[in-house]
């Protein structure tokens, strides 16, 4: 088959060592967006749904309007945020964290609701207030589900700012893999991809570790230890 169809593993290597400091400044802009737009989801959706786990009525309100948001496709409405905020770092961002934004709410609420009712009652009932019962109790329960929602929302950043980059970039992978459409060049074209796909993967090990450390004491740790050791 022609190179320029499907590259050989050869040809995309060659590629990408003989342009590896283009890709490599390119992979840089991409991983400061997608690494702002991890942070503010996180950020923001635990906010939320912590509000939404203490207050019902803002749940009823907030939990229709994220899901419609959800559903949106990104790509559609990427343009917007590029007239609306330029073509600088901020359209970019912005579309990560809407990637990431969803699988962390839902993950933090179904994680904060894990929380044995019974156990809630004991707190209460031994004075401890609502902020101390949620950073000793609510909290660390919730942690094995929420870091579940962090990896996907990690390879998601990752998607989200890569789309930006399509609608309107001068750097960043998704332009190198623009460019390298529009040049015909499908080595450097899977050349983007292969990087691209690195990047989801090191921020998704990146949270496997930070679990280890987090959550020693959670049976899936427990699990895998055991059948280690039986090994």
């Amino acid at each position: 088959m022609a190179p320029f169809i499907l590259p050989s593993p050869q040809d995309t290597v060659e590629t990408a060592a003989k342009n590896s400091a283009y890709l490599l400044q390119h992979t840089g802009v991409t991983t400061l967006e997608t690494v702002l737009g991890f942070i503010i989801a996180f950020v923001v959706g635990e906010l939320v749904a912590v509000l939404m786990i203490y207050s019902k009525s803002l749940e009823k309100t907030m939990y229709p309007l994220i899901l419609f948001a959800q559903v949106i496709p990104k790509i559609a409405i990427a343009p917007l945020f590029v007239v609306w905020l330029g073509f600088g770092l901020e359209p970019k961002v912005f579309v990560a964290v809407l990637m990431a934004f969803f699988p962390i709410v839902i993950s933090g609420m179904a994680g904060l609701k894990s929380v044995d009712p019974e156990i809630l009652e004991l707190t209460s009932t031994m004075g401890a207030n609502p902020f101390k019962t949620f950073w000793k109790i609510r909290l660390p329960a919730s942690l094995p589900q929420l870091l579940s929602g962090l990896k996907v929302a990690a390879t998601l950043a990752v998607t989200g700012a890569v789309v930006g980059e399509f609608v309107g970039a001068n750097e960043g992978l998704g332009y190198v893999i623009l460019q390298a459409n529009g040049n015909i060049d499908t080595a450097m074209l899977f050349a983007a991809l292969i990087i691209m796909s690195l990047l989801g993967v090191l921020l998704f090990a990146i949270i496997q570790v930070a679990e280890w450390f987090l959550i020693p004491w959670h049976s899936s740790r427990r699990t895998l230890g055991a059948s280690t050791v039986s090994s």
